[in-house]
């Protein structure tokens, strides 16, 4: 568990958090049709390597690539690969982790490609949505389990899953660390209370049908059991007073 309260360490992780805004900016621009998710993976390396930084996912339990690129009904974890070229009417999640002073960020965002269907556009916005609002709780004063039901209550309103599979975490000196962050609340879970400065990785996974997935023969890639669409966004925050400050 990771607390920053000393403004040389925020200094430091904020160098880390504002290179993947940056590639998150470059992705606006030059996601695309026509290009493989291994391309947009080897962009995204280099971007990171010219800011300083290292590739925090890169080799982290095996894991082969420098981002998660997950396509249409993938919920993440998808390896980059030349064979997948995307098409118009895709959606995309994009998941980084970036090592930069010694300190770890982690985002990730879900883009839509072309002429994507509304009800495609509807679980992007609503997905990004239950993010800020479990952002609005990360607050001092506030437990975890605050996080947990705000992104619950805004996912559930629109007829759509959380995905409990995976949650989200700390983070900080390590890329994953306590206190875990389901985004559903669940009775006995969620207790932690939220002090200044404690670094969080918040990320609703959001399917449009089951929340139930399955993980591919790679051993990684995790899709939606039924085969439909979801999506994915995540910010690394820091806890504060009265309001958390996004890093990426």
């Amino acid at each position: 568990m990771t607390i920053l309260t000393d403004e040389t360490e925020i200094r430091k992780i904020r160098g880390s958090g504002r290179i993947i805004k940056e590639i998150f900016d470059w992705l606006k621009d030059n996601i695309r049709e026509g290009i493989s998710t291994a391309a947009l993976d080897r962009e995204i390396e280099t971007i990171i390597r010219q800011k300083g930084g290292e590739p925090a996912f890169k080799g982290y339990r095996g894991y082969p690539a420098s981002s998660c690129v997950s396509v249409n009904e993938v919920v993440v974890h998808g390896i980059p690969s030349d064979r997948i070229i995307l098409k118009d009417g895709d959606i995309v999640s994009i998941d980084i982790g970036v090592r930069k002073n010694d300190y770890f960020t982690d985002a990730a965002r879900t883009f839509a490609l072309g002429g994507v269907s509304e009800e495609a556009r509807k679980l992007i916005r609503v997905t990004e949505k239950s993010l800020c609002e479990g952002m609005s709780k990360a607050v001092v004063g506030n437990s975890i389990s605050d996080i947990s039901g705000a992104i619950e209550r805004t996912i559930r309103k629109s007829g759509y899953q959380e995905v409990r599979t995976f949650v989200g975490h700390g983070t900080g000196r390590e890329l994953h660390e306590s206190p875990e962050i389901p985004n559903w609340r669940e009775k006995g879970r969620g207790s932690t209370r939220l002090k200044k400065g404690l670094v969080l990785a918040i990320e609703p996974m959001v399917n449009i049908g089951t929340r139930e997935v399955r993980i591919l023969a790679d051993g990684w890639t995790a899709v939606t059991k039924d085969g439909k669409l979801s999506a994915h966004f995540e910010h690394t925050v820091i806890v504060g007073k009265g309001k958390a400050e996004a890093l990426t």
